[in-house]
């Protein structure tokens, strides 16, 4: 059930993968806020999903590989993946990240 207002310490973290942690905080049909924690040394494969996704990186440092090449992304810097493009990540520093999602991601409720 969705909540108006939604505390990060109030959120189970879930594991997505070993060392990619997410707690989804608030969201409605239209779009999701979500909250990573990602240790270093772990790795997102190479995938897609038909949401929109930009993100904010609070702390620390990835490797983000996409189809057209890869970037980096620290601390202060965002970045946007389209619908269906397919991206993935290397963890180079112990880093938190915040997601927004459009639509909401059925998968992350």
């Amino acid at each position: 059930m969705r909540k108006n207002l939604v505390s990060k310490n109030s959120v189970d973290s879930v594991e997505m993968l070993h060392g990619i942690y997410r707690k989804t905080l608030a969201y409605n049909k239209n779009m999701m806020l979500c909250y990573f924690n990602l240790i270093k040394g772990s790795q997102i494969p190479l995938h897609s999903h038909k949401e929109h996704q930009i993100g904010y990186v609070l702390k620390g440092k990835l490797k983000f590989n996409t189809e057209n090449g890869e970037f980096i992304a620290k601390e202060g810097d965002s970045y946007v993946f389209d619908s269906n493009e397919k991206h993935g990540a290397i963890l180079l520093e112990d880093t938190d990240v915040i997601d927004v999602f459009s639509p909401a991601r059925e998968d992350y409720k």
